[in-house]
């Protein structure tokens, strides 16, 4: 998306850019993602790795949190309810 700003242009939601893949990682990440696209499969192999990263980020603190109700704690105040 191109937005004409003053005497320049300004690029919102994405930027062009020129990399060398090698082929052979290329196809096997466009058949592995299912993309039509040379620029769909680096998209969705590109958004699929940070969403690993923010998920490794998170796992960090599973079972961290205090404030939590247990199993049986939950379960007793079901049963008062």
């Amino acid at each position: 998306m191109l937005i004409a700003f003053g005497a320049g242009i300004c690029y919102i939601g994405f930027m062009k850019t020129t990399i060398d893949i090698p082929d052979d990682e290329l196809s096997d990440a466009m058949r592995f993602t299912h993309a039509q696209t040379k620029r769909e499969a680096v998209v969705t192999a590109v958004a699929d790795f940070n969403r690993r990263r923010r998920m490794t980020e998170l796992m960090k603190y599973a079972g961290t949190c205090t404030d939590l109700m247990t199993v049986e704690e939950l379960q007793a105040q079901r049963r008062r309810e």
